[in-house]
């Protein structure tokens, strides 16, 4: 797991500009570096050694040093593409799994992409016509953030190593933060920065002669096909098994974060580590917040040694500001601190990682899932006339009973965004002073193309396929990467893999989601082999008591601190920021995400603009 960053045209110092960009995401690889520089380009590279710790170090190049590559990831069926390679005339100089994209690209262009299966983000140089030609992984785990400025393309693994480039204008993106407050992370190709994109999951470009050009190489196939649930269990079983022994290959320890639940429990037996990893939290309400105690019952019963740790609260709030600095962006989910947590502590102890990340959006795991065929009464009722009540309730304050009234008269289309839906257009609008943040569009518009995808399909197909194009790059990949990334840890996700996403394609729908559980064919699987109350828990994930603590005075007081300063009135009203946040301390209403999203905000901008 590495880091890169690179930049075209000529600048003054251009060796010394790089090395800055580069020392900016030393945390990715601390273990050694690499440059290459030309009249034309100039690439940067930071080291995590996993594989060929000797030899596996780059930029890399072809066998006559006429194209150049760059590679933060990993591949894992790279000694099947090396094999085929070496067939075809290529000669290897090391047994590093970066190698074979740079032979690969010669020999299959374009097409090699979809020959891969890991986890990447990579560029390639061609010196003979100046091109640039690179490429993210189908789901989007190795991040990947370019602009182009001045008749400068400038890229890299984080938007922080832009800043030491001369020609790079740091100014923020206001529509940006509309959007943001209603998704909870940064829902489009456009970034908190202006100017700044994503390449988008499962896309490859050609940059020449100062265009980018971007082209989709894979898409999402949900095509049911009939079976009973012992039989996708068996499958699941199977190709689960076969994926994390292809993700364990390394030259070094890999360990296994490990939560309560069935996902991290599943990929730790599986994986058959030595040291698994858990954080809780210190909490008033007993361990609803910490799941120490589950994981070390289940560590237990696969016989491998659990390293826990427990997070105070003060621990949390501080190290708050760093980890918003890591994430390039502002991100709204509290359990991203979590994982930075658990990151830390398994860094410790070993360089590669497995986690869980994934298998809710490919099985069907959210319990909102079920709520398409939850029927209730209720919904026997005419649907023009639910929607003639569901526009009257918008109207209404905001209660459990109101909200759903409101939702039972919406299509699938118009009331799922994801699996984070903090402010509503009009909510987010109140709390806005920014016009340009108030231009955002309404949230479901930035669904709607991925939902014509798959206008065919059921509802809960519908929503998986939103989730994986939207939350699960946006924000469950994102905080994954940077955080065990600040750590200087390869984490890697066995669910995320090419054949576990061929066979969740075909899974039918009663195989995925009943009324009474979620991700069927996967609780089945791990049946086999995980104790029963472990394989039918309900998700956790390292939860975090942002209620709880928004109601005590020394932390209300440092969001209010938040919520009165300068730049807080820069963007917001900040009188509905602070009656927002009275009244969940008082106990009126549950608004800890809608508080924990603005406060999010302004401890980035901290970060990156003060």
């Amino acid at each position: 797991m590495c880091g890169f960053v690179g930049f075209t045209n000529n600048i003054d110092d251009k060796g010394t500009v790089l090395e800055l960009m580069m020392n900016r995401i030393v945390h990715r690889g601390p273990d050694s570096a690499g440059k290459y520089v030309d009249g034309n380009v100039a690439l940067g590279f930071r080291r995590l050694s996993i594989i060929d710790l000797a030899e596996g170090g780059q930029p890399i190049f072809n066998e006559d040093k006429s194209m150049v590559l760059v590679f933060n990831g990993e591949i894992y069926n790279f000694p099947e593409l090396r094999e085929q390679l070496e067939a075809l005339g290529h000669t290897f100089n090391c047994r590093a799994d970066s190698e074979v994209l740079i032979h690969g690209y010669e020999q299959w262009g374009e097409a090699l992409v979809s020959r891969l299966r890991g986890m990447f983000a990579f560029v390639i140089y061609n010196k003979n016509d100046g091109t640039l030609f690179g490429a993210r992984d189908m789901f989007g785990i190795k991040p990947f953030y370019y602009t182009l400025m001045d008749g400068n393309f400038i890229f890299g693994s984080e938007i922080k190593a832009f800043l030491d480039h001369p020609n790079f204008k740091k100014e923020l993106n206001e529509d940006a933060l509309g959007h943001y407050l209603s998704f909870q992370y940064s829902p489009t190709e456009e970034t908190f920065f202006k100017n700044v994109f994503k390449l988008p999951p499962a896309h490859c470009f050609l940059y020449k002669d100062g265009k980018i050009e971007k082209k989709r190489y894979w898409k999402p196939d949900f095509h049911e096909v009939p079976g009973v649930l012992d039989y996708y269990a068996d499958k699941v079983d199977e190709a689960i098994r076969e994926s994390v022994k292809a993700h364990k290959i390394a030259d070094v320890e890999v360990g296994s974060f490990l939560s309560s639940g069935i996902d991290s429990s599943y990929i730790a037996e599986a994986a058959n580590v030595d040291k698994t990893f858990t954080v809780g939290f210190e909490s008033n309400d007993g361990d609803r917040y910490n799941e120490i105690g589950y994981a070390k019952d289940f560590a237990k019963t696969i016989n491998v040694e659990n390293i826990s740790k427990v997070i105070t609260p003060t621990e949390y709030w501080e190290t708050f500001p760093k980890i918003q600095y890591h994430m390039d962006e502002p991100l709204a989910d509290p359990a991203a601190i979590a994982l930075y947590f658990v990151s830390n502590l398994a860094s410790q102890y070993v360089k590669v990682v497995m986690s869980g990340e994934g298998a809710d959006e490919l099985f069907g795991g959210y319990r909102i899932y079920s709520e398409p065929i939850t029927l209730t009464a209720y919904d026997k009722l005419p649907f023009c006339i639910r929607r003639a009540i569901s526009k009257i309730c918008e109207y209404l304050p905001k209660k459990h009973g109101i909200n759903y009234l409101v939702r039972r008269g919406k299509k699938i289309e118009e009331r799922f965004i994801g699996n984070a839906n903090i402010f509503s257009k009009k909510e987010r609008d109140r709390v806005l002073k920014s016009e340009a943040a108030k231009r955002a569009v309404e949230p479901k518009i930035l669904c709607d193309k991925f939902y014509a995808e798959v206008a065919d399909k059921d509802d809960i197909t519908k929503m998986q396929y939103l989730d994986i194009n939207m939350w699960l790059m946006g924000d469950i990949l994102l905080k994954a990467d940077k955080t065990s990334m600040a750590n200087s840890l390869e984490l890697r996700v066995p669910f995320l893999d090419k054949n576990v996403m061929a066979l969740a394609e075909t899974i039918p729908l009663n195989c995925r989601v009943s009324t009474a559980s979620t991700k069927l064919a996967l609780r089945k699987a791990a049946e086999k082999t995980l104790p029963a109350r472990t394989a039918r828990k309900d998700k956790l994930g390292f939860p975090v008591p942002i209620r709880e603590w928004l109601r005590q005075d020394g932390y209300y007081n440092i969001v209010k601190t938040a919520f009165i300063s300068e730049a807080s009135g820069r963007y917001f009203n900040v009188e509905e920021l602070v009656k927002m946040l009275d009244e969940h301390k008082a106990g009126k209403a549950d608004l800890s995400r809608k508080i924990w999203t603005v406060y999010t905000f302004l401890v980035w901008y901290e970060q990156f603009f003060k």
